[in-house]
């Protein structure tokens, strides 16, 4: 609880610079899309909190195990499943669900070597979203979250890869 070393040191400006710009076009794009739908930005569905999350990874930290493409769109889209799936058929407490929800998501996250830190909110907003979310049923694991995952990473493809230094450059691995 000491813990022992000391706190790393700030990033450089160019990396933060870098983690802005593709933070804010992944972002942007996906909300582009609620716009070219014709759909409300407070009634979307395209733009879950948990994309959030993956932009401070794909974007922030290109280079960690968490923000490689598998991980991305496969913590996604399992853990969507997952939620979709509890909420569907477990007629549990919505408090139990959301529990059962984040915690079978990490589960089927390790035995796929997906995990992605953003696929328990993921897991969590099908269980709890709006009346819209419950709608969809599963279609909801392809659009939104597939589409908007898809749509991030191949924004982290392009601006991660404009960076003269090779260690940002992304994906470290694809399967």
């Amino acid at each position: 609880m000491k813990g022992g070393k000391p706190s790393p040191s700030r990033n450089p400006f160019s990396k933060i610079a870098w983690s802005w710009l593709g933070a804010f076009i992944g972002i942007y794009c996906v909300s582009e899309l609620n716009h070219f739908l014709h759909i409300d930005l407070l009634n979307s569905v395209f733009l879950v909190g948990s994309f959030g999350a993956s932009a401070v990874l794909i974007y922030g930290a290109p280079q960690a195990e968490f923000s490689q493409p598998r991980n991305l769109i496969g913590g996604h889209l399992i853990s969507a499943f997952i939620g979709i799936t509890i909420y569907k058929f477990v007629p549990l407490d919505s408090t139990i669900l959301g529990a059962l929800a984040v915690s079978l998501a990490i589960v089927a996250m390790h035995f796929t070597c997906t995990l992605h830190p953003p696929g328990g909110a993921t897991a969590l907003i099908a269980v709890i979203g709006s009346d819209n979310i419950h709608d969809l049923g599963y279609l909801f694991v392809l659009s939104p979250i597939g589409a908007g995952a898809l749509i991030m990473l191949i924004v982290a493809l392009f601006t991660n890869n404009l960076s003269s230094n090779p260690e940002r450059h992304y994906p470290r691995y694809w399967l």
